[in-house]
């Protein structure tokens, strides 16, 4: 589903962490291979998919000196994991050889009001492409059948996978290639665009029972699990090499890595879990394992959720 099979490692690999983000964003597969609408990586005309040693190249040197990255993400103060996602690809494609970002964040709007935004134009060998592009956490259910996409919801239960792609294939795709959009796009010099999305993140699955994949799910997709806290003593009860500890929020996209320190003893997270509210956000856990270099590397992760989820919103 990317044309970057043979660098699947290289994320965890590198050690700046805003360049392991960016090489995580640009190599993870997406989460379905199957969606109403085409679905296509940004970089799949780049001279880099035909050539992926230059572009993991381009990522370790950038993982030796991470200034234009730096300098890069530094421009926007938005933390939103999302937008943080797509700021990481623009960076890329505008690095990219033989692609060329036409317009990032465009507005759409229709005598003053806002219609939405056209996530990426650009321009490569195979024409003009509109592309929406998503990073998304889903959490299947304990009860339901997990095969229908309305029943797995984000760690806030505000968000369904269902209702992602609906709003992506009916309302953000389609916006290219309304009269509203066209106008804009002409003074761009773009007579059509070819609309696209690109959904990557992570699907979790509830402990013990598990349950089946969503419809369309891609049998790579990146994975974990996830538990109430009622359920936690139990969890860990179970032998695993390695030491849990949260993840903070800006740090779930690529695979954790801990250079130059360790992590959390057991006290220490049983110290973190006596402080958290009860009725706390769902919190992002980490299984680390150390590495024949010293670092500690994530073997798995697990969302903890409070014991109403996903009744009581969080």
């Amino acid at each position: 589903m990317t044309p970057f099979d043979t660098l699947t490692d290289l994320p965890t690999q590198l050690c700046q962490p805003p360049v392991r983000d960016l090489a995580w964003t640009l190599l993870s597969p997406p989460l379905l291979d199957s969606t109403p609408l085409p679905q296509r990586h940004p970089l799949s005309a780049s001279r880099w998919s035909r050539k992926p040693d230059l572009l993991a190249d381009w990522l370790r040197g950038l993982d030796a000196d991470s200034g234009a990255l730096q300098q890069w993400l530094a421009q926007s103060s938005v933390r939103r994991l999302g937008l943080y996602y797509e700021r990481l690809w623009q960076f890329a494609l505008n690095a990219a050889p033989d692609v060329d970002v036409l317009a990032a964040n465009l507005p759409i709007r229709q005598q003053g009001h806002t219609l939405g935004e056209l996530d990426l134009l650009l321009r490569d060998e195979q024409g003009v492409h509109h592309l929406e592009l998503a990073f998304k956490l889903y959490l299947g259910p304990q009860q339901a059948g997990g095969e229908d996409q309305a029943h797995w919801l984000g760690p806030g239960s505000h968000d369904r996978l269902d209702l992602k792609l609906a709003h992506l294939c009916q309302h953000q795709l389609p916006l290219s290639a309304g009269s509203q959009a066209l106008s804009v796009l002409a003074e761009l010099d773009i007579q059509q665009a070819q609309a696209a999305l690109w959904l990557a993140g992570y699907l979790f699955y509830p402990w013990r029972d598990g349950c089946e994949a969503p419809q369309g799910a891609n049998p790579q997709h990146l994975r974990g699990r996830w538990l109430h806290r009622r359920d936690w003593a139990e969890f860990v009860s179970h032998p695993a090499a390695g030491y849990w500890q949260p993840l903070p929020r800006q740090a779930w996209l690529a695979p954790a890595r801990l250079a130059n320190t360790v992590p959390y003893t057991p006290a220490q997270l049983e110290q973190w879990l006596a402080a958290l509210p009860a009725q706390a956000n769902a919190q992002l856990l980490v299984r680390l394992v150390e590495s024949p270099t010293g670092d500690w590397l994530e073997a798995e992760r697990a969302f903890l959720l409070n014991d109403h989820w996903p009744d009581q919103a969080i």
